[in-house]
């Protein structure tokens, strides 16, 4: 912390409570403001802190006005585009992650009912709360940025933010290969293998890069084809024109309204899609995709969690088997088998860095569902 922080922090504070003072007693007098608040907090930093220089003196409103209506603390890592997730564990200990690796940052809250504050000026414009009846919410803010939040009781150290970042600019097949998370005879075989209309699943663990490679990924549909694409909360960036976003809803606090991404899936094959793509399948709808996939909807792309190709297909026979439909495993196997062509495996490494370690295909060896490697990654 520079010196004089500490000092700037308690002031702003100050400043801040006293501004909250003056126009709660405008509000109860029936008055309205008669300046606009960057106006008046900047009227207030100049006649009660008139010995600091103007520099300092602008950044004390920046801070306050910040503090008032914008995120505290959080707005300075927000601002630095290194910065591609925020990771909030109670008030006091905050976390980012850059470059793929995650890191302790001295930013810290002044006390929880601040952190909550936030939490608040974030989930408000979204028509969304949390409280102890719903003390769990998943959404996107605007610039499509995923926003994770967990509070007592369930957070047990006070409540929990989460905040990843995805930027309006997403790296092309072209950039992924400069980076080394694909090599030049994997994006080929991809791009061959997209166009052909192959169905894909992309398979890996949390922040792999599952969702950096399938919109990077979606580059090679035809621009001649309607798109679909199915999301819990949107995070993909096709760059087709002939796109349809559809996003699942989350029930009300009266248990009513939810729309999950099943019920977008089977209204997506009303639509005449030349192709679906899912953001992730995580439950039953893997039983209405292979259906789709194995009733002419193919060269569908998707992505799943699993640590390996062979665990993809396992996972993805489970996830069908969770629809309840009483189908034999037997049978579920083979509409995978017959669904789906080839599993792209994902792998975060030690140093941060993404890359694709396996292009599989899916086959049939003795009677059963297996995988045949195609491209193995560097050092496999």
């Amino acid at each position: 912390m520079r010196p004089g922080e500490h000092h700037l922090a308690e002031l702003a504070d100050g400043l801040r409570l006293r501004l909250i003072e003056r126009r709660r007693g405008e509000a109860a007098a029936g008055r309205a403001p008669g300046m606009d608040l960057a106006e008046e907090v900047s009227a207030l930093v100049d006649e009660e802190a008139v010995l600091l220089g103007a520099e300092t003196r602008a950044e004390l409103a920046a801070r306050i006005v910040r503090d008032t209506v914008g995120l505290g603390p959080l707005e300075e890592l927000l601002a630095d585009p290194t910065v591609e997730e925020v990771m909030v564990n109670g008030f006091e200990s905050v976390y980012v992650e850059r470059a793929g690796r995650i890191e302790a940052v001295e930013v810290r809250f002044p006390d929880e009912e601040e952190l909550r504050n936030a939490i608040e000026r974030i989930l408000a414009p979204l028509g969304r709360r949390v409280d102890e009846l719903n003390p769990m919410v998943d959404a996107r803010l605007a610039d499509g940025s995923r926003v994770n939040v967990v509070i007592p009781p369930l957070a047990v150290d006070g409540p929990a933010l989460s905040i990843r970042r995805f930027g309006a600019e997403r790296p092309g097949p072209a950039h992924l290969v400069e980076l080394g998370t694909l090599s030049a005879a994997q994006c080929e075989l991809l791009r061959e293998a997209v166009a052909e209309r192959r169905s894909l699943v992309i398979s890996g663990g949390t922040g792999s890069g599952k969702t950096t490679l399938l919109n990077a990924l979606s580059s090679f549909i035809g621009t001649a084809e309607r798109v679909v694409t199915i999301e819990d909360a949107a995070e993909l960036r096709l760059q087709q024109r002939h796109v349809v976003r559809l996003e699942s809803r989350p029930a009300s606090v009266e248990g009513r309204g939810e729309v999950t991404v099943r019920d977008l899936l089977r209204n997506a094959l009303r639509m005449r899609p030349d192709r679906i793509v899912i953001g992730e399948v995580r439950g039953a709808e893997a039983l209405d995709l292979l259906t789709a996939l194995n009733t002419g909807h193919d060269g569908a792309l998707s992505t799943v969690h699993a640590n390996s190709a062979a665990d993809a297909v396992a996972r993805l026979e489970t996830l069908a088997l969770m629809a309840g439909v009483g189908l034999p495993h037997e049978a579920i196997a083979e509409q995978v088998q017959r669904g789906i062509d080839l599993i792209v495996q994902l792998e975060r490494r030690a140093d941060g860095s993404r890359a694709v370690v396996e292009i599989a295909e899916v086959v049939r060896v003795a009677g059963r569902t297996a995988v045949r490697t195609l491209e193995a990654g560097v050092g496999r």
